[in-house]
């Protein structure tokens, strides 16, 4: 096993929340949010609790797919304001206790890049992944005078950067090897984009598609070493700065050096099941490639945490002792929001008490703390659409900040908002739910703040499953009992604590050696120790 430096001891505790810029807070009046909205914005996050923000891509880009097809690693995008304006965004947050981790997109940039504009003019140059002749399947045929065609990453603009192939093929001779020139040169070429952000005080980055970068890799071996050498590099240049994976697969990610790995809807070997089977209805976005499956959190009551909970033991175990982490997302910038579909208000309680009462990282998708709901319907938007039911604009809306115009998003005149608001005439704001001690803001607020004073219930404390079905019964920690039943009928189960004290609960009753919680319940009980 490759030995790193542990992980920053902060990290441990951290509860992550991540900010889609475009839709957060529009602080100029031109539709479109910006680093001045965020700075704006801040006492929110410290008064919620979360102590580590990660924005998705904001440097330059034509926006293709939303800042993930990047124009130029080292400039911020001018629609999110200037170098000074990031830089006051995370001195701002620093002083509240936050820190901020940008999107870094490894695996591609866009065609735009003058690194494409010079490789598809140049038959010599090898940043990317180019025939030398005709267009195979899965190729774009070149833009530029160099014959041949270019390996895509992900749309058709987003040219894939040459890690290099794990198995050579004398018949395909764009296969070059990992140690050749051009894999070397990107390979540089991340550690000169992660020093100069993290020189300026960026605390580290969530890596897109980190699993993509060395082609034809039998069970990531190859990429795998990228990001080794990487974390190296990281573990001495940079000591306090983390790195995030969008993988999906922490038996991998995390041995190869990444601090943390995400649950996803995709990745591993069930293609993100773990996921899915917690939160995806069949409503939002949904892949067409995948298998039907009632998920956990949904009122009917047909679904079951076991899928969940054996991905997590697996993982954890595979882990255990290598210094990182798994983290489980309320939803993100490609997945439907809690609040979608035939998922009401009422039923999001219960998804949050287990959500921050798990051994995992939480990661709070904005405004799923006021139940921001997945707005169905949107025309695409910078390569929202993906298929016929899938559209990622519904979980990009605007931010719900009050019951002004445009909901405190922005000054701008309602058509030339990034995206449309939420119509429904009782979206739920900030405002409307801080003013109100029963909401669901508020629930999160001390759920967070409890996971954050009580180590038991951190990533690091250990749980024990009492009942895995309806309700959801674990111990953390040998102290803390929660009890979760997302179904709408009221459920019940055995088990006799011998004293207990109530922590946070509704709904749910220890009596006579039984459990019984009402449809939706949660709770959380002190056992005493």
């Amino acid at each position: 096993m490759t030995s790193f430096r542990p992980a920053p001891t902060w990290l441990a505790d951290a509860v992550f929340y991540q900010i889609y810029p475009q839709s957060f807070a529009d602080s100029d009046g031109d539709g479109i949010g910006d680093f001045a909205g965020i700075t704006e914005h801040l006492d929110h996050l410290s008064w919620l609790g979360v102590d580590t923000v990660w924005l998705n891509p904001c440097f330059a880009s034509p926006f293709r797919d939303a800042g993930y097809d990047v124009a130029d690693y080292l400039r911020v995008a001018p629609r999110y304001g200037t170098d000074d304006d990031l830089a006051d965004l995370v001195d701002e947050a620093r002083r509240r206790g936050i820190r901020i981790l940008l999107d870094l997109v490894a695996g591609h940039t866009s065609i735009d890049h003058p690194w494409f504009q010079i490789s598809a003019n140049d038959p010599d140059d090898h940043r990317y992944i180019w025939t030398p002749e005709g267009c195979p399947e899965g190729f774009v045929a070149s833009p530029g005078s160099r014959p041949g065609a270019y390996l895509p990453n992900f749309f058709d603009s987003q040219p894939a950067l040459n890690f290099g192939y794990a198995r050579e093929n004398p018949a395909e001779p764009w296969r070059l090897p990992v140690d050749a020139e051009g894999p070397r040169a990107n390979r540089h070429a991340l550690r000169t984009i992660m020093d100069h952000w993290l020189g300026l005080g960026l605390a580290g980055f969530r890596v897109d598609m980190a699993a993509s970068l060395v082609k034809d890799d039998p069970g990531k071996a190859e990429t795998a070493l990228v990001w080794t050498e990487l974390r190296h590099w990281l573990d001495t240049a940079h000591p306090d700065a983390v790195l995030l994976s969008e993988w999906g697969e922490p038996e991998v990610s995390i041995p190869a050096g990444f601090h943390a790995d995400f649950f996803l809807h995709f990745g591993g070997p069930t293609n993100g099941l773990a996921l899915r089977s917690l939160w995806s209805n069949g409503e939002g976005t949904v892949h067409e490639d995948w298998d039907p499956l009632d998920c956990f959190f949904d009122a009917s009551g047909k679904g079951s945490p076991r899928p969940f909970v054996e991905a997590w033991t697996r993982a954890s175990t595979a882990v255990d002792g290598m210094g990182g982490a798994i983290s489980l997302p309320t939803a993100n910038h490609d997945f439907s929001r809690l609040n979608c579909g035939p998922r009401t208000a009422e039923q999001l309680p219960a998804a949050f008490a287990f959500h921050l009462t798990w051994p995992t990282l939480p990661a709070i998708y904005y405004g799923d703390e006021i139940g921001m709901r997945y707005v169905p319907g949107l025309p695409d938007k910078e390569g929202s659409v993906l298929g016929p039911r899938y559209n990622r604009a519904g979980s990009r809306t605007p931010m719900q900040w009050d019951d002004t115009p445009n909901a405190g998003f922005s000054s701008a005149p309602a058509d030339r908002l990034y995206l449309p608001l939420d119509p429904t005439p009782d979206r739920p704001t900030v405002a409307a739910q801080r003013a109100d001690d029963t909401s669901l803001l508020h629930l999160v607020r001390r759920l967070t703040a409890l996971r954050r004073s009580t180590p038991e219930l951190g990533s690091a404390g250990s749980v024990e499953v009492v009942h895995l079905g309806y309700p959801f019964v674990y111990v953390r920690g040998g102290r803390y009992l929660v009890v979760v039943n997302p179904q709408q009928g009221e459920a019940s189960c055995s088990y006799a604590p011998t004293a207990h004290r109530t922590v946070e609960a509704q709904g749910v009753r220890l009596d006579g050696g039984t459990i019984t919680a009402r449809g939706f319940g949660y709770g959380i009980f002190d056992l005493g120790g």
